[in-house]
């Protein structure tokens, strides 16, 4: 928790790019869920930015802002069928044990949009940074799970495999990592 106290600042500035890239797919009033919310940070920009009502789930509680919050198992989403307008996914499927059972939960509980944000595996030097996260998160945040990083062309056969419709990507300029934010209708 100290290390997201400590980067609130840098993870606020991120968070508010995030809403710009997401303008066109959130709707005001509607209902998010912010899978993976970590330190809350993210979600609640979200939540104040669009004026929606945002849920945080995580396997752990880390927040470090007001975000309402719910734990959960990694695997499952504790809720019904189309609970949510939108589910957000910011950088958390390299951390989870089985990526793909989270994006079906995700498809599972939206009734619209899923928007994924993701580090990438294109590239020499996104590469060795995705190399170097996995083995920071093992050693120091004791995060053992493995650590799965996938390029563009992997995550959109993914997509597909489970009925996921990209409608939009975007790379996001971040030397030397290269990041996208993916929407999917579900």
């Amino acid at each position: 928790m100290k290390f997201y106290r400590i980067f609130s600042k840098i993870f606020e500035k991120a968070a508010k790019k995030m809403c710009l890239d997401c303008q066109d797919f959130i709707k005001k009033s509607s209902k998010v869920l912010d899978l993976g919310c970590g330190c809350g940070i993210v979600g609640k920009t979200f939540q104040d930015f669009f004026k929606v009502e945002v849920l945080g789930v995580d396997i752990k509680d880390y927040r470090v802002s007001s975000l309402p919050f719910q734990i959960y198992d990694g695997f499952h989403l504790p809720f019904p069928d189309d609970s949510f307008d939108t589910v957000l996914i910011n950088y958390v499927l390299h951390h989870a044990e089985d990526s793909i059972t989270l994006l079906k939960e995700s498809k599972r509980v939206t009734r619209d949009k899923i928007i994924i944000y993701e580090d990438l595996l294109d590239g020499f030097f996104s590469s060795l940074f995705c190399k170097i996260h996995g083995i920071y998160f093992a050693k120091f945040i004791g995060d053992y799970n493995k650590i799965s990083f996938k390029s563009e062309k992997e995550w959109e056969d993914i997509f597909r495999e489970i009925g996921l419709n990209a409608i939009f990507k975007k790379r996001i300029n971040n030397f030397p990592v290269k990041k996208q934010i993916f929407v999917c209708q579900a």
